[in-house]
């Protein structure tokens, strides 16, 4: 359907191509080597990062793409642009976040599909100015904002290909629901594949959970290793969606996998290293959004403390369009971009003495 603002066409690149190449060239996609996925520390290498996650989510949905006759070049642009809008610390940081927004504004959110079309319509800083953003194709924007990953119960995936337009843009997410595409549909079954069985290894280096402590009633139908997992869920898809305009896995599969992430919610993601890593999230994002809605009401006084931090904010907020944007939303914009590391030091600036 075009981009928002028009552009010549390339002679030599597709359009969804040259959507590749700015999102992986954009400052927010490099910054997802160090944010995390569930488990804190992205710089050890053995550890899930965000642009690991985003990586697998390419290979897997470009598999199933290639064998179902689907635009390749669609599907690697959204898998790869994802989650460029995520919070740093992962969904732990990404709750936080919603809460602190909330806070000052009750009529707000903060949600990372949402966010991540905001960094690709607006922050991410292309030819040097914000306000344009990536000037992304329709098709991938659809998919980046309608790709959400946490709806455990879905096995039958059929595009909305009557959705208006501009209702990506939406604040109710209820109109974003289903992709406009079947390879929106793809990325968005391949994200929850990626993490289902990977986040088992990093919970077995963590000495939470071994795949072995996975019930055999989920094993016998999906494996015992992430490789296998992945296996038999894409290739049970390849098989039940082909020549199909859905993107559809069997019941069975659907149903251990659903099993299976449920099994992830209560032995990983609410184990009690989780929770008390959750509570550092909490202190920090709170502590650096409190202290940031403090500066950026009175810039001048925080532009004379001296504090790197706020000036930083200062500086960042300059860069916003003409049109208002509220304080609430440029201190979450600014956090949200944030790496793990970059936010622990900021809070360290802010409160250490």
């Amino acid at each position: 359907r075009g981009r928002r603002f028009q552009e010549d066409r390339c002679t030599i690149r597709s359009d969804f191509e040259r959507d590749t190449g700015r999102i992986i060239y954009s400052q927010a996609f490099r910054r997802l080597r160090h944010k995390t996925q569930v488990f804190f520390n992205p710089q050890n290498d053995h550890i899930c990062s965000r642009i690991e996650h985003v990586i697998y989510v390419n290979y897997i949905a470009t598999t199933i793409a290639r064998a179902l006759n689907l635009n390749i070049d669609l599907v690697q642009s959204i898998a790869l642009g994802h989650d460029i809008g995520h919070s740093p610390f992962g969904h732990s940081g990404e709750r936080t976040l919603n809460a602190c927004v909330k806070k000052y504004d009750a009529s707000m959110f903060f949600e990372h599909e949402m966010q991540s079309l905001r960094v690709a319509d607006l922050l991410a800083d292309r030819n040097g100015h914000r306000g344009e953003g990536l000037n992304l194709s329709f098709e991938v924007r659809d998919g980046i904002v309608s790709h959400c990953g946490e709806t455990y119960s879905e096995y039958r995936l059929v595009p909305d290909r009557d959705k208006e337009t501009d209702s990506i843009l939406s604040l109710n997410s209820v109109h974003r629901n289903m992709p406009a595409t079947l390879e929106g549909c793809v990325v968005r079954i391949a994200d929850k594949i990626a993490y289902v069985g990977r986040d088992i290894e990093d919970a077995a280096r963590a000495g939470i959970m071994e795949f072995e402590d996975i019930p055999p009633a989920i094993t016998s139908t999906l494996g015992t290793t992430n490789s296998q997992i992945i296996h038999t869920l894409v290739t049970d898809i390849i098989h039940n969606s082909l020549n199909k305009d859905s993107v559809v896995l069997s019941d069975e599969s659907g149903q251990a996998m659903e099993a299976l992430l449920k099994e992830n919610v209560t032995r990983i993601y609410q184990s009690d290293k989780i929770k008390k890593y959750e509570i550092r999230v909490k202190t920090t994002m709170e502590g650096l959004f409190d202290a940031m809605m403090m500066a950026i009401s009175d810039p001048e006084k925080a532009h004379a403390s001296g504090n790197p931090v706020f000036t930083g904010l200062i500086e960042y907020v300059k860069g916003y369009p003409a049109d208002h944007t509220s304080e609430v939303q440029m201190v979450t914009d600014y956090i949200a971009g944030m790496t793990d590391s970059f936010a622990n030091k900021c809070y360290e600036a802010i409160y250490w003495v």
